[in-house]
Order: structure tokens, then sequence, then C-alpha cells
């Protein structure tokens, strides 16, 4: 199988989309990931180690070492690797073959994979945020492999607040759990409704860092423009969490707008927050 590049929001199922290609394909899957691999000797006893048909999974790959990167590239296209033995002048070039293998990289962030390493995957998708309704069908499974029992409409409920996003979902259906055995003993609509009000997530899937970011906006600075430096203080978070974490999904349901001068808060936000916009 040619390499494959996954890339798109945290908690899609980047991980588990590698783990379902090896188990189409019946072969073994290695995983790491970006910062790990330090030295193109990390990378070298790991692809040396790879049977013909085994997938090398590496997350984050943006985050890969440049030396690191460099040393894939022959991998990726001859299944060879070139280790430098020696210093100076009486260093050698020494290339060790390698079994076929196909290499899957997930990243949050496929800007930042500069494009000689972009160009050599045969495969780029894009996950995109999950449907309510294919949320819904994730949270009922889910909720039969823990033991249980939730309803449709309950499961309908989770998934609307999960942010379009699979590893939320799995996260609120647990706490939803949790609350209803501890409280009351089974689950209903109105009991995960109080479930997830309890865990501070509104209707829209917005928790605490979401409103406190908007309000930030709205309170503070008449709506935006907000330069992300200054935002990230405001929230006590830094600008990547702000930019992988929180932002996407803003952008995407209309809570948040970016401007060349910054981000600002949208009609949208006023409204949700019930706040009235000063003119």
């Amino acid at each position: 199988m040619e390499h494959v590049l996954l890339f798109g929001p945290p908690g899609l199922g980047k991980t588990t989309l590698a783990h379902i290609i090896a188990n189409e394909m019946g072969t073994s899957i290695k995983v790491t990931s970006g910062p790990a691999l330090t030295r193109a000797g990390d990378l070298a006893s790991i692809l040396t180690a790879l049977e013909p048909g085994d997938i090398l999974f590496i997350d984050e790959i943006h985050r890969l070492n440049k030396t690191v990167e460099e040393a894939l590239y022959p991998a990726m296209e001859d299944f060879a690797i070139d280790i430098i033995l020696g210093k100076g002048p009486a260093a050698k070039n020494l290339r060790l073959d390698l079994n076929p293998f196909t290499l899957i990289g997930a990243t949050t962030q496929a800007g930042r994979v500069d494009s000689p390493l972009r160009d050599r995957f045969g495969i780029v998708h894009r996950l995109r945020f999950y449907l309510p309704e294919e949320l819904q069908t994730i949270v009922s499974q889910s909720a039969k492999r823990i033991g249980f029992s939730i309803d449709e409409q309950s499961a309908l409920e989770i998934a609307k607040r999960s942010r379009g996003t699979a590893r939320i979902a799995l996260k609120l259906l647990r706490r939803v759990r949790d609350y209803s055995q501890v409280e009351h003993g089974k689950s209903s609509l109105d009991i995960t409704k109080m479930s997830l009000n309890f865990y501070n997530v509104d209707d829209e899937g917005l928790d605490d860092i979401d409103r406190k970011l908007l309000l930030s906006i709205i309170d503070l600075h008449q709506g935006g423009p907000v330069g992300l430096d200054t935002l990230a203080s405001l929230i006590s978070e830094s600008v990547d969490t702000i930019t992988d974490l929180y932002e996407p999904f803003l952008l995407q349901s209309g809570f948040l707008s970016k401007t060349p001068r910054g981000r600002m808060a949208t009609d949208k936000a006023y409204a949700h927050l019930g706040v009235k916009k000063k003119s």
C-alpha cells in the first residue's frame, strides 16, 4: 500500500484509523511519534526491524527532527536508509536495504509538514468533524462495550455536545455513565442533560474554556479583534492549545471569526452567551 498522510483536528480517530488499516491488511503496526525520534539512528532501528508489509505509524509527524525527516526520504522512496559511519574525511556512507513497508503519518497541522515529505505520501486524507448522527452511532456502540444502557435520544444528546469529535463523545459518555450510576442508578434523556450540565458542557458543546475565551474577547476587547498572544494570556493557555484545541471548532461552528488583525466574536457568540452587543 502507498504511504498515507492523515490530517485534521485532534480526537477524530487518526490513530484508530491507522490500526484499522493494519487490521484490514493483516499486518503488524509499529507506533511512534515525531518528538520521540530525535536521531536518525532511532528511525533506523525501527525501520530495520519491520517485516515485509508492516506499517509504521508516526503521530505528530510535523514535529520530526530535520535530520530524521531527511533520513526518511530514501526509506519512503527506495526502501533503503543511509547511515554515516565515522566522522570527518574518513566518514563513510552505508546504505541498508529495508523490507517494503507502509508509512502512515498523522498530524493536526498539515501546513507544518515540509513539502518534500508531504509530496512523498501517495494518499493524503483530511479528516472532518463528525456529524451528530455519526457520533450517535459511536456513542451507542461504545456504551455497549462498557456495559452502560443508553437510549437513542440520550446518545444523540451526547453526540450534539461533543464538538464533532469522537474522543470528546467517548469522554462525555463515561461522565454521563458515572453521574447516572451515582445519582440515579439509571439513564434517561433528562438525566443525560443533567449530567452534561453538571460538567458545564452546554447544548452547543462549549465548555468553560470556550466560554471564557469568547467572553474575554467580548468583555475586555469589545468583541475584537484580539491577537492570539493576547488571547492566550487572557485565558492562561498557550497559543498552540488555542489554535489546535479550541479554535477549529469555534471557527467552524460560527462562534469565532479570524481576521488579519486577530480573532473576533461573532453575532452567534453574543446570542449564545446572552450578551448584548454594544453599538
